[in-house]
């Protein structure tokens, strides 16, 4: 037998949850909270198998709730469901070790059978949600990376004094005033904590030959 808890602020929705899922014959509900203190007092008592948390929550949110949960409970289940399509919550609800983030206008049939799902140990993310965080993670790999810091001008930079060109070409090319180049290089400089121009032309070398 599956137990699970449900968390929501709205006592309709928990109970039309609850009535839901009491009608699978594999399923138990074996509590219920309006809020994260409510929660966090009662899941660790009962050890359900899945909790299903919603994301917001007047003394909180689900999200924070479920991290806070698995630290206690590492064996249990999180399933998300809320009413608001928000791509940083996915993220956040994946990254705090939720196992699905569902949509309360989610077909009765397919929330039972994506509590099933979660409490087999199955992870429930929908392709939009698994792409958004496929690209988070690509671009704080990015972000770690020594161009972290600089603007797509100064990126742009970068890669002219790679490619050779002086002050008066670079100028030419961005539209700007050569002494505007000559400062803006040697802000760059300082940025990358380089000393000479050879040094950013290697280093815009070196970069490009990564990309390739």
């Amino acid at each position: 037998m599956l137990r699970v808890f449900l968390v929501d602020d709205h006592e309709v929705v928990r109970r039309g949850v609850a009535d839901l899922l009491d009608e699978d014959e594999e399923i138990t509900v074996v509590g219920q909270a309006g809020s994260v203190s409510q929660a966090l007092a009662r899941i660790p008592a009962l050890r359900p198998d899945v909790a299903v948390l919603d994301v917001r929550m007047p003394d909180g949110n689900g999200i924070e709730l479920a991290r806070e949960l698995r630290s206690k409970l590492p064996e249990l289940k999180c399933l998300m469901l809320t009413s608001y399509t928000d791509e940083q919550a996915m993220l956040d609800a994946v990254l705090a070790g939720a196992a699905g983030f569902v949509i309360k206008d989610i077909k009765g049939m397919d929330l039972v059978s994506a509590v099933r799902g979660v409490g087999a140990g199955k992870s429930l993310l929908d392709e939009h949600a698994a792409a958004a965080l496929m690209a988070k993670l690509r671009d704080s790999q990015a972000k770690k990376g020594p161009l972290s810091d600089l603007s797509d001008q100064e990126r742009k930079l970068l890669e002219l004094i790679g490619e050779g060109l002086t002050n008066r070409q670079i100028a030419e090319r961005m539209f700007l005033a050569e002494k505007t180049v000559k400062n803006y290089v040697s802000r760059l400089l300082t940025k990358l904590g380089l000393q000479r121009r050879t040094q950013a032309a290697v280093l815009a070398t070196e970069l490009r030959d990564q990309e390739r």
